[in-house]
């Protein structure tokens, strides 16, 4: 099809509509939500914990959490107990089991059926990166946010992340994905740019600077979250 960038081995589109069309014919796929779903998958799986990521932020969470024995993570980001924010996850314990509620990278998660699945961010680009060299068809799916109207909005962060992880692959890359790594690298060692984009400037007037300040951390991290039985956790790659 037109869309789905097939004569291209490493792919790059938007939101869900984006992953729609790449994961089918991709070995693997890679979730970046930078504000802050991977991010958070990254912080709290580099601790030892399984993320669970869980669309709605509603009664069924709960539910869902229950069923399987983990925490549910807040629905109001904050940094005293587990949430959105990545700074409420750096002190999680080891083997912790947390559902985490997000309307944009863990739903995508669980758009991706039985394509290997990975969450990606600035922290861990280039070891996501490295991880994914044995497959030969990728697709990075930068996630964005919502407008008032539920519709897509583009986010800087996602894009520039993206970018940094495709900027570490190799392969042919389709000009989306070739669009993306030069975002990357003219705001590469520009970390203050997260705090200057939209949903940067958002977060520090809510008093969240420091998980901006997480985001921004770039290849910080060997830790690569795969989604395996419905959870984001460390595991060893096994071909």
């Amino acid at each position: 099809m037109t869309f789905d960038q097939a004569e291209f081995k490493i792919r790059c589109e938007w939101g869900e509509q984006g992953l729609r069309q790449l994961a089918p014919i991709s070995q693997a796929v890679v979730i970046v939500d930078v504000l802050s779903f991977s991010t958070c998958v990254e912080i709290a799986t580099s601790r030892g914990a399984k993320v669970f990521p869980y669309r709605w932020k509603d009664e069924s969470a709960l539910k869902y959490a229950q069923s399987i024995q983990a925490e549910l993570a807040s629905f109001e980001r904050r940094t005293d107990s587990p949430s959105l924010a990545p700074s409420s996850l750096l002190n999680l314990s080891p083997q912790s089991r947390l559902v985490l509620p997000s309307p944009n990278g863990a739903s995508l998660s669980l758009l991706t059926g039985k394509t290997v699945t990975i969450a990606g961010c600035l922290r861990n680009c280039r070891a996501v990166a490295g991880w994914l060299r044995s497959y030969e068809t990728v697709a990075v799916i930068p996630a964005g946010e919502r407008w008032s109207d539920n519709s897509l909005r583009p986010a800087l962060e996602d894009w520039v992340g993206a970018g940094a992880i495709l900027s570490y692959l190799q392969g042919s890359l389709s000009p989306e994905a070739e669009a993306a790594v030069a975002s990357f690298q003219h705001y590469q060692g520009s970390g203050h740019r997260l705090h200057q984009c939209s949903s940067g400037k958002e977060l520090i007037a809510r008093g969240f600077a420091q998980d901006v300040e997480l985001a921004a951390e770039l290849n910080v991290s060997d830790c690569v979250p795969v989604l395996t039985n419905a959870a984001y956790y460390i595991k060893n790659k096994v071909h």
